[in-house]
C-alpha cells in the first residue's frame, strides 16, 4: 500500500508548490476513519481511496482532487459527517465528498427507469464540478481493476454497466486512456471467451511481426530526421475491444484486418504536424478516403490530430496518428488536462507546454442536461444519452458557414434540430451541397447542408427511426406526443360540444375550470384530452358543470342488425346520435344539423383510424370510441358491431366532410374468386391498375383445382369508384366472382 510521503512526492513531481499539510491531514483522517475495515478482496478498505488517489495523479490533476479521493468513501461508509469535512478542510472538498457520497448511493446497476433517473443526477452533479467526473470515474476504474473479488452475477451487472455508460462517458470527455482501460476490463467479464481469443491472437500476431513494427519505426525516425523534424515515434497495438468490435460491425476475420497496429507521431509545434504529414506523403502513397484533420477542426471533446493511412514500408497498411505534446496530453487526459479548477491556474505538460484553459468537451455536457429541462421520460432521456455517447462525429456547415458537429450515421433531419428544434420541426426538405436530396442521406464530413422550412410542417413520428442525436429523436416525440395531443383534444370539445348542446346548456372553457380538481384533470386540455381519448365521459363533465342536469333515458331494449332498422339510442354519457338505417336514411344535410362529428380520414385532425375491412366516402358509417386509440370508422352494415351492442356509450355520430381540394383514398376489402389459370392475378392486378385503385395487401384464403379465393385490401377514392372497379373485375375472363367483404 502506498505509503504518506510518496503520495506527496507524486504529486510535487508535476506540481513543485503542493499543499503537503492538506495531503497528509487527507490521508491521516481517511486511513484512520476508515480503521479496520475490509474490501471484498480482504484488503484493507483504505488501500481502495488510496488507489483511487493514485489514478488521479497518474492524471496530474490537484491536491485538492487527490484530497477528495482519499475522503470519498468517508461519509459513507464511515462515522465522518459533512460538518466535520468542512470544519477540517474547508466547505469547497466537503461539498464535493457528500456529492459524491450521494452519488455512491445510486445503484446504477438497476432497472431501465431507474437506472435512467440515476443517470441525470449523475450528470447533473457532474455539470457543477468536473472533479465529481474525475474522481468518480477513478473510483470506477479501480473497482473494475479488483472486479474479480465481487460475487459473479453482480460482476457482469457492473461491467454491462461500465461499458454502456463509463467508458463512453469517459471518451466524451476526452480521457481516451481511461475508455480504452475501462472498455478492456469491462469486454474481459462481459464475454470472457472472446477476450481470451482475441488477446491470445493479437500477442501472437505481435511477435510475428514484431520485425516489421520495428522496421516502420526506424523508417519513420530516419525520415524525419532527414527533414531535420523533432518528432517522436511510437507504435501501438489495437485493443482487443475495440479491434472485436470492429470484426462485429464489418463482419470480418481477425486475418482481414489491415489495421491492427497503429503508430503515433508526437512533435513540437502544429506547423511541425504539417511538415511531417508533408513528408509521410511525399515518400509514400496514401490510402484513399482514409485522411482525416481533426487539427483544423478538432472534434467535440476537444481531441486534435492528424489521421492518416499509407502504404509504407514492406508494402504494409500503416496507420498513423500526428499530433503535439499537448495534444497528446488533451486525448489521453480529456478535461482532466485543463485547468478547470477554482483557482483558475493554467497547467503544463511533460514537455513544458501551457494547456489551454478552455475545453469544448463540457459543452456537449451543458447540452445534455438541457434536455433534462424538455421533460423527456428517463427511459428515453437514457436512450438518447447512450447514443450520444457511443457515437462518433462528421462536421457539416451550414450555407453561413457556421460548423455543425453530428454523431456518424446523421441525417439533414438531424442537422435541422442541431441548429434549432424549430428548423428541425419546421423542415420539409434538404439541400446538400447545392443539391435536393432524401431527408435520410446519410451525411459525410464537410458537407454543406441548406434546409428547407414550412411553417405549416408537423414532423411525422416515422423521423424518430431515421434519426441518430438524442435532441432530433426527443423533440420528434414531443411534437408527435403534441400533435396527437392537439387530435384529441380537438375530438373531446367537439364531443362536449355537441353533448352540451343536447342538453340544452351553453359550453365554454371557463366552465371548465371551476370543476378541475373534481374532474381530477389539472387543465382545460386535459379534460378534453381525455374526452377525446374515451379515458372521461362527456357526461360527466356535463353533470360535474351542471350538477342539477337530469338525463331522459331511453329504457326501450336496443335493436340488433337483424332487425329492420336502428332506433334512436341514447349512450351513459347523454349523447343523442342516429344510427341510420335501411329504414331511418337521412342525408347529409339532415345528418350534418344533427351535429355529428365530420370526419376525413386518417390525415384529418382527428385521431380516426378504419376498420379492417374499411369504409370509404357514401357508406353510411358510425364510429366506437376506443379509449386511447381514438375513433374506429365502421360502414353500420358491418357485422362487428354487434360486438358493441351493449356499450351504447362508445358509440359516437359521424359524417363524412371530404376535402375536395386535398383527396385522399379510403380502405375498403374485398374478396375474388379467381380461375386457376397462368396470368389470372396479373388480369386482376393490371384491372385494379387501370381503375386508378391501390393494392395494399393480398392473401389467398382457400385454393382448389378449379380456383381460388383471395382477399384484397384496396385503397379507393369513394363508394362509386369501389362499385365501378366491381363492375370492371366480374366481366374479366379471370374472374369468376367479386364482392365487397361486409358490403
Amino acid at each position: 500500500m502506498m505509503r504518506q510521503y510518496e503520495l506527496v512526492e507524486r504529486v510535487q513531481r508535476y506540481k513543485p508548490d503542493v499543499n503537503e499539510t492538506l495531503l497528509n491531514k487527507a490521508y491521516v483522517y481517511a486511513m484512520q476513519k476508515h480503521g479496520h475495515q475490509k474490501r471484498a478482496s480482504g484488503d484493507p478498505y483504505f488501500s481502495h481511496p488510496l488507489e483511487v488517489a493514485a489514478i488521479l495523479t497518474d492524471m496530474h490533476l490537484d491536491e485538492s482532487t487527490v484530497a477528495v479521493a482519499l475522503l470519498h468513501d468517508t461519509i459513507e461508509d464511515t462515522s465522518a459527517t459533512r460538518q466535520e469535512i468542512d470544519q477540517l478542510f474547508g466547505p469547497d472538498i466537503g461539498k464535493l465528498v457528500e456529492g459524491l457520497t450521494k452519488l455512491k448511493k445510486l445503484d446504477l446497476v438497476s432497472k431501465k427507469a431507474e437506472q435512467a433517473e440515476n443517470l441525470r443526477k449523475l450528470l447533473l452533479a457532474i455539470s457543477e464540478d468536473v472533479r465529481v467526473l474525475l474522481v468518480k470515474l477513478a473510483d470506477r476504474l479501480h473497482n473494475m481493476r479488483t472486479l474479480d473479488h465481487v460475487p459473479e452475477g453482480k460482476r457482469l451487472r457492473i461491467a454491462e454497466e461500465t461499458m454502456d455508460i463509463y467508458a463512453p462517458l469517459a471518451g466524451r470527455m476526452g480521457m481516451q486512456g481511461m475508455r480504452e482501460e475501462l472498455e478492456e476490463l469491462a469486454f474481459r467479464h462481459i464475454n470472457p471467451e472472446a477476450h481470451r481469443m482475441i488477446t491470445a491472437r493479437l500477442t501472437d500476431i505481435f511477435e510475428r511481426n514484431r520485425g516489421v513494427v520495428a522496421e516502420i519505426e526506424a523508417s519513420l525516425s530516419a525520415l524525419f530526421e532527414k527533414r531535420s523534424i523533432k518528432a517522436k515515434v511510437k507504435s501501438r497495438q489495437k485493443k482487443p475491444w475495440s479491434v472485436f468490435r470492429k470484426m462485429e460491425s464489418k463482419g470480418l476475420s481477425l486475418e482481414q484486418l489491415s489495421d491492427l497496429f497503429g503508430f503515433r507521431v508526437v512533435v513540437d509545434t502544429v506547423e511541425d504536424c504539417y511538415r511531417a504529414l508533408g513528408a509521410i506523403h511525399t515518400t509514400w502513397s496514401v490510402v484513399p478516403g482514409r485522411f482525416k484533420d481533426y487539427i483544423s477542426t478538432p472534434k467535440q471533446n476537444d481531441y486534435r490530430s492528424i489521421h492518416t493511412t499509407i502504404v509504407g514500408p514492406s508494402r504494409q497498411r500503416v496507420e498513423l496518428q500526428i499530433r503535439t505534446y499537448e495534444m497528446n496530453t488533451v486525448a489521453e487526459y480529456g478535461v482532466a488536462a485543463h485547468a478547470l479548477y477554482k483557482d483558475g491556474r493554467a497547467r503544463t505538460n511533460g514537455a513544458g507546454h501551457t494547456i489551454s484553459k478552455e475545453t469544448n468537451a463540457y459543452a456537449w455536457l451543458r447540452r445534455t442536461i438541457e434536455q433534462l429541462a424538455e421533460g423527456d421520460n428517463p427511459e428515453d432521456f437514457l436512450e438518447n444519452t447512450k447514443l450520444e455517447l457511443f457515437q462518433d462525429q462528421v462536421f457539416c456547415f451550414t450555407p453561413k458557414g457556421m460548423l455543425i458537429a453530428l454523431p456518424r450515421g446523421a441525417t439533414p433531419i438531424d442537422f435541422a434540430y442541431a441548429v434549432h428544434t424549430e428548423v428541425g420541426d419546421t423542415c420539409v426538405g434538404a439541400k446538400i451541397n447545392g443539391r435536393i436530396m432524401p431527408l435520410m442521406t446519410e451525411l459525410k464530413n464537410g458537407d454543406e447542408v441548406e434546409i428547407v422550412r414550412s411553417k405549416g410542417q408537423v414532423p411525422p413520428a416515422a423521423w424518430e427511426a431515421i434519426v441518430v442525436t438524442g435532441k432530433a429523436r426527443a423533440a420528434i416525440r414531443r411534437a408527435t406526443k403534441n400533435a396527437i395531443r392537439k387530435q384529441y383534444s380537438g375530438l373531446g370539445l367537439r364531443i362536449l360540444e355537441r353533448v352540451f348542446a343536447r342538453a340544452g346548456k351553453e359550453y365554454s372553457k371557463e366552465s371548465l375550470k371551476p370543476v378541475l380538481a373534481r374532474l381530477a384533470r389539472k387543465d382545460v386540455e386535459d379534460v378534453l384530452t381525455a374526452v377525446g381519448r374515451g379515458e372521461l365521459a362527456s357526461g360527466d363533465v356535463l353533470r360535474a358543470v351542471h350538477p342539477d342536469y337530469k338525463e331522459e333515458r331511453v329504457t326501450t331494449p336496443l335493436p340488433t342488425r337483424r332487425e329492420e332498422g336502428w332506433s334512436k339510442i341514447r349512450n351513459a354519457a347523454g349523447m343523442l346520435f342516429q344510427l341510420p338505417g335501411r329504414a331511418a336514411r337521412k342525408d347529409r344535410k339532415e345528418q350534418k344539423e344533427e351535429g355529428a362529428v365530420p370526419i376525413r380520414g386518417v390525415r384529418g385532425d382527428l385521431p380516426v383510424r378504419f376498420a379492417p375491412d374499411g369504409a370509404v366516402p357514401g357508406d353510411r358509417i358510425v364510429g366506437i370510441m376506443q379509449p386511447g386509440v381514438g375513433i374506429t370508422i365502421y360502414p353500420i352494415q358491418s357485422p362487428a358491431l354487434t360486438d358493441f351492442d351493449d356499450q351504447p356509450e362508445r358509440w359516437i355520430d359521424v359524417r363524412w366532410d371530404i376535402d375536395e381540394s386535398n383527396r385522399e383514398r379510403f380502405p375498403a376489402r374485398i374478396s375474388v374468386t379467381a380461375i386457376n389459370a397462368p396470368g389470372s392475378l396479373a388480369e386482376i392486378a393490371q384491372t385494379v391498375a387501370v381503375n386508378d385503385a391501390n393494392i395494399h395487401s393480398l392473401s389467398m384464403v382457400r385454393t382448389a383445382p378449379d380456383f381460388t379465393e383471395m382477399l384484397i385490401d384496396l385503397e379507393v377514392w369513394d363508394l362509386k369508384h369501389l362499385n365501378r372497379l366491381l363492375s370492371q373485375l366480374k366481366e374479366s375472363p379471370a374472374v369468376s366472382e367479386a364482392k365487397r367483404v361486409n358490403g
